[in-house]
This record gives structure tokens, sequence and C-alpha cells, in this order.
């Protein structure tokens, strides 16, 4: 069943070129930012520029951070340095990071060298940290109090304020030195007697995200501890900014993206509708990968020519070996690194990890080396090319469960995105092994 809001963006996007200029600009009004995000990203170039050209400027700074970086480079180019400083005031400082991160070094300086001296100490904090740490994902925008003021101060100076930065459910507690201390969470806040000082009803059990943890770590610990915010701090324990579930939630769709266009070797940032020039330039590569690892294969092949010859009903059964390899190696693959991307898997268990799967393997390979090896034997009436190939097939999912249980630490030594290459690494692996063990089993059975 459609959404209200998702009728409505379609209704504007069918209505794109039909309505006119101001009924247009008063349904994309109608639009929150990451909906308009999302109208631009679903039409080609040309629409989106339309559609950008009939946002006023609130809307368009807005729409920003919600865009994939290959679409909206695309707008940034098109901006000067008045315009990003104004996107500045309405983003907050881990987005608008984000944004710099993708101008030249000269443009950024000039940016920086615009903003107010507090918005560029924010933002060039921010930027000092890598994109996927701790540092990298949070804000700067904390409200802090100290462990000895009354409850009745830090209402009367939240009302001073006025307002609270989103996803505000706690206020970080910091001694005299900015060390962090604890959290005072809101409703605690609220519901205390206003004599009462921070210390008393603080909470110092939440521990603190050090700024060098990467933004999958943060994600496994916002999942485990149920947190809405959580404070960052640097090595000496000094507050620098915090952390909020919306900058996570966007974390972990971007793993899971990343994880399913990996497999084919696509970048999460890629444009739909991008250019041509560049889509060939992007998938040229992988496929030129790929097919080294198919020449390989065919190698391997080439060398048992002759006892293909002789028994043609090896090249019948060669596929049915490479891909029950391939399917054993891809779901080991798949549990270990998901394991230590959640942390389930590390140093201390991977070992055990190796051995489950082994037997996994052996057991499940006996079963279909058994069935596939009957099969055979009954089909090509050769009983010896059914030890034949349940052989192959035992060894060739065995390699592929070790192959799969070891590859991904192996790859990340080597800084090296298992969930990029692991499968084509893989693949390669089995199915090498699977036809030399096959064909070299059956040029030494029927020579």
């Amino acid at each position: 069943m459609i959404s209200g809001d998702q009728q409505k963006l379609e209704d504007i996007l069918r209505g794109l070129g039909r309505s006119s200029v101001d009924e247009t600009k008063i349904l994309l009004a109608s639009l929150r930012p990451n909906e308009v995000a999302m109208a631009m990203e679903a039409n080609q170039p040309g629409t989106r520029r339309v559609i950008w050209q009939l946002l006023d400027d609130d809307a368009r700074n807005q729409s920003l951070q919600y865009l994939r970086e290959d679409v909206r480079a695309e707008f940034l180019e098109a901006m000067d340095t008045a315009q990003l400083v104004a996107a500045a005031e309405n983003l907050d400082t881990d987005d608008f990071a984000d944004i710099l991160q993708q101008l030249p070094a000269t443009i950024t300086t000039q940016v920086l060298e615009n903003l107010d001296a507090r918005d560029r100490a924010r933002v060039e904090s921010v930027l000092s940290y890598p994109e996927d740490s701790a540092g990298g994902l949070m804000n700067t925008d904390t409200i802090t109090v100290r462990p000895r003021h009354a409850i009745e101060l830090v209402l009367r100076y939240l009302r001073l304020r006025k307002d609270l930065p989103k996803s505000t459910d706690s206020l970080i507690v910091v001694n005299s030195a900015d060390e962090y201390v604890g959290m005072l969470p809101l409703a605690k806040l609220l519901t205390s007697d206003p004599s009462v000082i921070v210390r008393e009803i603080m909470d110092s059990d939440i521990p603190a995200i050090h700024v060098s943890e990467t933004d999958a770590a943060v994600a496994r610990i916002f999942s485990e501890r149920d947190l809405i915010s959580a404070p960052v701090i640097d090595d000496e324990g000094l507050l620098v900014g915090r952390i909020t579930i919306d900058d996570v939630v966007d974390v972990i769709i971007e793993d899971a993206e990343e994880a399913v266009l990996a497999q084919a070797g696509l970048d999460v940032d890629e444009d739909t509708f991008a250019p041509v020039h560049k889509a060939v330039r992007r998938r040229a590569v992988w496929l030129g990968i790929n097919l080294l690892t198919a020449l390989m294969a065919a190698g391997v092949i080439h060398l048992f020519e002759d006892a293909i010859v002789k028994v043609v009903a090896l090249a019948v059964l060669m596929p049915v070996v490479a891909s029950m390899g391939g399917i054993a190696g891809t779901q080991t693959l798949t549990l270990v690194i998901r394991g230590q991307a959640t942390g389930q898997i590390g140093k201390n268990n991977l070992l055990w990890m190796l051995n489950r799967e082994f037997i996994v393997a052996a057991l499940n390979g006996l079963l279909w080396a058994t069935l596939v090896a009957v099969a055979a034997a009954i089909v090509f009436a050769d009983m010896l090319l059914g030890y034949v190939i349940a052989a192959a097939m035992m060894v060739t999912i065995l390699v592929a469960a070790i192959a799969g249980s070891l590859l991904p630490s192996l790859l990340r030594r080597m800084n090296i995105d298992p969930a990029i290459a692991g499968g084509v690494v893989l693949t390669t692996i089995t199915d090498i092994t699977g036809f030399f063990v096959f064909l070299g089993l059956a040029t030494l059975v029927y020579s």
C-alpha cells in the first residue's frame, strides 16, 4: 500500500512538465527536503536542473544533505562561495562537512575563510577526522552543564536558549576542564526538585564514544544501548561533540546499500541516471577484473582439453562442480563478513568459526556429492564418472568453506573491502579449484 507521502511525491513527479511553473513551485514547496532530494534523484539530469531552479535558496540548502554524492556534486559546481556559506547556516556541522569534502581544496578554503570564527572552528573540527569515524559523524552542537549546577539554573539556561539541537534527549555533563563526566536525561531534569544539583541525578554510567571509532562500531553501540544521542570524546577524555540517531540511521542504510551494490562492483553513491561515459568508466574496471578471473579459469580448462574431448560428459558436469563450490563459499563468506561487521567474529573466535564451517561443508559436501554422483553414474552409465565428480565436489566445497572463512580477514589486512572484492576472489578460487580437481582426477582415471 502506498503511503500519502509517497503518493504525493509520485503525483509531483508525474506533474513535472505538465503543470505551470507556479503550480510546480507550490507542489515542490509541500515536500520535505529528503523528498525533494528523492524527486531529483528519480529524474534525468535535465529534469533535475529544472527542479533545482524552481526551489528557493532554503529548500536547495536543506536538500543538499540528502542527495547522493554524484548528484550533489553536479549542483555544488554551480554554487559560488556566498551560496555555500549560506548553506552552512542551515545544515548540521557534520552534513556541511560532508559537502565540503566534495569540493576542490581551493573552494573549501574560501568557504571556511568566509564563515564566522565559531562555525569555522566547528567545521574544521569535524573535517580533521576521517569521514567514516565517530569524529566525522559527530555534530558540535552540544549543550553542556557542570556537576555543581542546580537544576533550577539549568532550566533557566534552557529557557533562555529557547530551542534545543535536534535529537537532544540528554544534556552532557562536563567538569571545568571540559572532560566528559556523565549524562543528564531531560526526563530527570524535568521531574527533579529544582534545588537538586546535577551531580545527584546525572547518569555517570553511560560511556562516551571515542572519536576514532569506526562508523560501523558507532552504529553497533547505538543498537546495543538503544541510544538517541551519545557524547564523543578525544584521547584526553575531552568532549568534542555528539552523535545523533539520524546520523547512525544514515550509516546503517548506506552500509546496507553498499553491501548489495558491492556484489556487482558498484559504488553506493553511483547516480542511477549518470551520464553514459561515467557509468562505462566505473563498470569497466570490474568487468575487466572479472574477465581476468574468467581467463584464469579458462586456462585451467585448457590444460585438460584432451580429457574433455575423450569424455564429453566432463564438459556437461563442470558447471555443477564450480557452482556448488561457489554457493558454499558465498554462504560462508557472507556470514563471516556480517559477523565481523557486527563485532561477533574476531581473532579470538575466527578459528572456531573456521572449524565449524569446515564441518558444515564436509557434511553438506558428502550429502550432495553422493546424490550428484549417483545421478551422474545413472545418466551417463559410468560409475567412474560418479566417483570423480563426488571427489571433486567434496574438495571444492571444503576449499570454498576455508576460503570463505579466511578471505575477509586477509583482504582487510591488505586494506581491501571484502564486501567488494571478496566475491570476485572467492569465485576465482572455487572455479579454479573445481575445474582443476575435477578434470585432473578425470585425466588420471581415464588415461
